[in-house]
């Protein structure tokens, strides 16, 4: 079987070093390359074609995430190593591909078996990124309030904030007074707002209703 391909990459000459010995240690890896800044990094990646990148996060000359949008496409499978746990930078890598996120406290042995998972696909998260995705993953953004509404709808809530009867609504849009107290009545529902008082308060306050 094919040994995994590693390249290292940490502006840390001793961390480089540390991490290539133990790697040596292991019957199915091979250290094909070490890199001291990001620049050098992807340079490093598209000349070796490893399977697995160790990336340091902060890095010189280029940091470690700007180097991973850097490397979409090669095929490389990435980790990212940090010294200090950033949630939301962590977040920021793994929306660019990177499919591990772990901390330089990690046990050797742990950092082993996350090359091998990542290796076949699998990624591996510091516990804490994993339930910062679970929850963003469980709470997907939700539509500002405008966004529910239909391009029908945002014309009859306009026309009311105007000041508009429910039958001049409906001599203005073509369409009968049933439909118009259907939308008015969609809309409040929407909004969750009261009547058509907070709903006429409500589109001036968004910017809908023109000087």
């Amino acid at each position: 079987m094919n040994p995994i391909r590693i390249l290292i990459c940490d502006d840390h000459f001793m961390v480089r070093q540390g991490l290539a010995t133990y790697f040596e240690l292991q019957d199915d890896f091979e250290v094909v390359g070490e890199a001291a800044d990001g620049l050098q990094a992807v340079e490093m990646v598209r000349s070796l074609n490893p399977d697995v990148v160790l990336m340091d996060l902060m890095m010189p000359r280029l940091d470690g995430l700007s180097a991973l949008r850097e490397l979409k496409g090669t095929g490389a499978r990435v980790i990212m190593l940090t010294s200090f746990l950033d949630l939301e930078k962590a977040m920021a890598c793994i929306a660019e591909g990177a499919l591990g996120f772990l901390t330089k406290d990690i046990e050797p042995a742990d950092l082993v078996d996350a090359i091998r998972a990542v290796y076949r696909g699998e990624p591996r998260l510091h516990p804490e990124v994993t339930k910062r995705l679970m929850v963003h993953t469980a709470k997907p953004p939700q539509p500002s309030k405008r966004e529910l509404l239909t391009p029908r709808e945002l014309d009859v809530l306009r026309a009311l904030a105007h000041g508009l009867t429910n039958r001049e609504i409906a001599e203005r849009l073509v369409i009968s007074e049933t439909t118009v107290k259907t939308h008015i009545s969609s809309i409040l529902s929407k909004l969750q707002l009261a009547d058509r008082t907070q709903a006429a308060l409500w589109a001036v306050r968004e910017g809908l209703v023109d000087d």
